[in-house]
């Protein structure tokens, strides 16, 4: 019988974490060591055959192994490999209609032996569907069948009895990043096309473009040199973000005026100034294809509150202000 009771002191706590972080880091490096020889090179094969498919990618897998097969589905699937988790169990009671003919299969195994997973690999043969295996039983079933083997080092588990799938699991989870990460760069998979994928969260709110956000047309707030300074007041008033863009006669960006200079500038009759009189003639600037939070990174750097987007001929197109990028969670 189990007891849920811990009896550990904090120093001994403390040595089995270190211990376990120890072994498994000792499988990561036993798993780079391997990609250097024949691993690598049924690697390659691997990244070739999923890069070429016309279909998906199904991975599959029972128990930690599942588990692990179905956080990488979702690494394959938002990083341009379109791809989706199928349970060796479930297969078995009508999934195998979700693996087409122009799929590949990823079967994730460290004995290669699972029951569950024979259904699986029966139906790849039977239909000519590409069967990768990802295992450390290089004489196990699922091997024997596969057409490629991604044979990873058969390393200590991290658990005390060697039971517990830990260093095995985390060697499974690097090798499918891995692999992932290859088709990503020989796609040349961008942050842009990533955003597609993942619109949501704070990693989505970080991919979002300044054009995306940027306030346009009548909002932004403009005037002309040689403006008097009153009517740039009213029009900072108007528009709310606390600063007015200055353009010369061609149509582009040479000044900003901004609540900052008026202030140090109250010693002087604003009234009887322009714009030119008291304006930055090099304000700070951003196009619209500069990601939101590069954005916020000059807003930062700068102490300032707001930027022009300007367009290649140094045109005002928008306005990014602080509150825009609150708003969206990046800052």
């Amino acid at each position: 019988m189990t007891t849920r009771s811990a009896a550990l002191t904090e120093n001994n706590a403390i040595e089995s974490a270190l211990r376990t972080v120890s072994i498994e880091r000792n499988g990561l490096a036993a798993l780079e060591t391997a990609l250097s020889g024949e691993l690598g090179d049924a690697f390659a094969k691997a990244v070739d055959v999923i890069g070429n498919i016309t279909g998906r990618l199904i991975i599959t897998g029972v128990g930690k192994s599942g588990h692990i097969g179905a956080k990488l589905a979702a690494t394959f699937a938002s990083t341009g490999t379109p791809a989706f988790f199928v349970h060796a169990a479930e297969a078995n009671h009508g999934d195998l209609g979700m693996i087409g003919g122009n799929d590949v299969v990823l079967a994730i195994s460290k004995g290669g032996e699972s029951a569950e997973l024979r259904s699986i690999i029966n139906y790849t043969r039977r239909f000519a569907i590409p069967l990768i295996a990802l295992t450390c039983a290089k004489g196990g079933s699922l091997a024997k069948a596969s057409d490629i083997v991604l044979l990873m080092p058969d390393e200590e588990e991290a658990c005390p009895h060697r039971l517990a799938p830990t260093t095995s699991t985390l060697m499974q989870l690097a090798l499918g990043d891995a692999l992932a990460i290859a088709l990503l760069e020989a796609r040349k998979f961008t942050a842009g096309d990533f955003r597609v994928f993942h619109p949501g969260g704070k990693l989505g709110a970080s991919l979002t473009l300044v054009g995306d956000i940027m306030h346009t047309g009548e909002r932004v707030p403009l005037v002309a040199q040689g403006t008097p300074m009153a009517e740039a007041i009213r029009v900072l008033a108007q528009k709310h973000f606390g600063c007015v863009a200055v353009l010369d006669e061609d149509g582009r960006l040479c000044g900003i005026v901004t609540e900052g200079d008026m202030a140090r500038n109250l010693t002087r009759n604003l009234a009887e100034l322009t714009v030119d009189d008291i304006m930055t003639r090099t304000p700070k600037t951003v196009t619209k294809e500069v990601l939101a939070t590069a954005a916020l990174a000059t807003l930062e750097k700068h102490h300032i509150g707001s930027l022009i987007v300007i367009d290649a001929d140094k045109r005002p197109i928008g306005l990014v202000h602080f509150h825009d990028l609150l708003r969206i969670g990046v800052a």
